[in-house]
């Protein structure tokens, strides 16, 4: 870790990059290898902000089979910083409450967040732990489409109501801040973050950054992307 320490853990939680299998809404236009590799990039932009952020410790949470994913050498190499633990559970919820109490062995507070929003850097990231140590609460940061891209909890116990909250839908970050608040735990709101699921999402967030996953999409001329109809990809 690099910075100034912060006496916080960050949580990633992610899944291998394997094409036909991750970012599948970028399917068209891109290829689905086109499209793993954009969540490869992503992943390991965000392993890079969570190492630079300061905080004192780092895990993922891990899923998939990873010599199968791109940028597989990479993503192995990133995650020697890592403390690794496999994601746990038959839901969703589950596996994200079960991560958070992995997480928390460390006895300190954890900022999960995902490998969605590459454009959440270091500052980004040191800032939200900040906030969840300054407030002794929650925090969380809701994403555009309706979801969250953060959840900081002081306590790991309030991870297990994540189990009655139906996630992917538009009204999940809602629903969550609601469900929060509705069992005590006061909520403190970091940023709202676009996370990458379509392609126009992709662009968006592009924008916002500079990593390499910017300068991926940067890349893509959508003029020469793969057709719907291609059996091949591109890449």
């Amino acid at each position: 870790m690099t910075g100034t320490d912060i006496a916080a853990t960050l949580l990633v939680v992610a899944k291998a990059p394997i094409a036909g299998f991750a970012k599948t809404r970028l399917t068209p236009p891109l290829a689905p290898r086109e499209a793993a590799r954009l969540a490869a990039d992503a992943l390991l932009d965000t392993l890079a902000a969570v190492r630079a952020s300061g905080a004192r410790h780092a895990v993922v949470a891990w899923t998939g089979d990873l010599s199968r994913a791109e940028h597989a050498d990479e993503i192995a190499t990133a995650l020697r910083e890592f403390t690794v633990v496999p994601q746990r559970g038959d839901g969703f919820g589950e596996r994200l409450a079960n991560a958070h109490a992995d997480a928390a062995r460390f006895g300190l507070p954890v900022v999960q967040i995902g490998m969605d929003t590459p454009q959440a850097d270091a500052e980004t990231l040191g800032a939200a732990a900040r906030l969840l140590l300054v407030t002794g609460d929650t925090v969380l940061g809701l994403a555009a489409d309706g979801g969250w891209w953060a959840l900081g909890l002081s306590d790991p116990r309030p991870a297990r109501l994540l189990t009655e909250v139906p996630m992917s839908t538009d009204r999940t970050g809602e629903l969550t801040r609601n469900m929060l608040r509705r069992c005590g735990f006061p909520v403190h709101a970091l940023p709202v973050l676009t996370d990458v699921d379509h392609y126009r999402d992709a662009l968006t967030v592009a924008a916002q950054s500079d990593g390499r996953f910017a300068h991926t999409v940067r890349l893509l001329d959508e003029s020469a992307l793969t057709p719907a109809t291609s059996s091949s990809p591109r890449v």
